[in-house]
């Protein structure tokens, strides 16, 4: 997840927010590493000295549309954060927040550093995805009273917004799905949501027996809403890594930990397109961090292939099971 050691008195627009950090810590700022895979901040490494030398995580929101709407998300994530510390989810520990960028170049948030790692290759992706499941099924069991409940869920995407790949082979299989998604959502009982669960933001310590879910980061888009949601933005990315059928299976990893979704087939269906067509029609944009991350196999057209194979998956798995019921 390394890309490069910057001194943060160099380039334009950190010195600022160098000095918060020092403020807030009482310790030095010795090194900033930059770390790939995120797509909407700019996230660095830390390491401080003093009598106490340590290491932290900041996320600052530098690009013009996030840094606009960074004092929600940023203010988002700390309370979420808050909330996490009394829980058995491994998040961050919150040391410091500045939402609106009143004291550092940038909105920017400073957070303790987890253990592990990002793993995205194929090798090794059956035995992570139980745990991706059963990590998920734990953060949507997360107790929140009223005051602390973070916001209701918002949709990305409507049937009036879906644009179709415009190569696609498979035209009708687009109109299918959008016309899916046209319908009112489906009741649901709401859950406490990470909303942007993945294994982009999932870390990873050990093999084998010793595999172990370490962390979950980017808790910006924490909501309350259907478990569905959360288990389908998870499997249409596995299906973009991995294939349909790593997107497909994801959903029954999730009801095997003990997770309860729609019991509808329609109902599911709903929530999975939902999520998978947000992606059109550029879900080769996704794949930018996670080539940084090592997954140059990746190309914009096997995503885009990727894509549409899982919304056809996904119609497909629904007639099956509509039949068989």
């Amino acid at each position: 997840m390394i890309d490069h050691i910057e001194n943060m008195d160099a380039g334009e627009g950190w010195g600022t927010t160098r000095l918060w950090v020092e403020k807030s810590v009482g310790a030095q700022v010795e090194q900033a590493v930059t770390l790939h895979g995120g797509i909407t901040s700019e996230i660095r490494r830390l390491r401080l000295g003093g009598e106490r030398p340590r290491s932290l995580v900041l996320r600052s929101f530098s690009d013009a549309f996030y840094r606009r709407h960074a004092r929600g998300l940023l203010t988002r994530e700390a309370d979420v954060l808050t909330l996490l510390a009394r829980t058995g989810v491994p998040a961050a520990e919150l040391v410091a927040v500045d939402p609106a960028g009143d004291h550092c170049d940038h909105p920017s948030l400073l957070m303790s550093l987890l253990p592990g790692e990002v793993r995205l290759d194929g090798s090794g992706a059956d035995e992570r995805a139980p745990l991706l499941a059963r990590q998920l099924l734990d953060i949507h069991r997360v107790e929140a009273g009223a005051s602390e409940r973070p916001r209701d869920y918002e949709a990305w995407t409507t049937a009036d917004e879906v644009e179709a790949p415009e190569d696609t082979r498979r035209p009708d299989v687009w109109q299918r799905a959008v016309d899916v998604i046209r319908r009112r959502p489906p009741t649901f009982r709401p859950v406490f949501l990470h909303r942007d669960f993945h294994p982009g933001n999932v870390l990873f310590t050990g093999a084998g027996p010793e595999l172990r879910v370490s962390g979950v980061v980017d808790w910006v888009e924490t909501s309350w809403g259907p478990a569905d949601l959360d288990v389908a933005h998870c499997s249409t990315n596995l299906a973009l890594l991995h294939g349909a059928a790593a997107g497909l299976a994801f959903a029954e990893q999730y009801v095997a930990a003990g997770g309860q979704l729609a019991p509808d087939p329609y109902d599911r269906m709903y929530w999975r397109l939902l999520d998978a067509l947000a992606f059109a029609p550029d879900a080769e944009d996704v794949a930018d961090p996670w080539r940084a991350l090592g997954r140059t196999d990746l190309t914009d057209d096997l995503v885009k292939e990727r894509l549409e194979d899982y919304v056809q998956a996904v119609l497909d798995l629904c007639a099956r099971e509509t039949d068989a019921s």
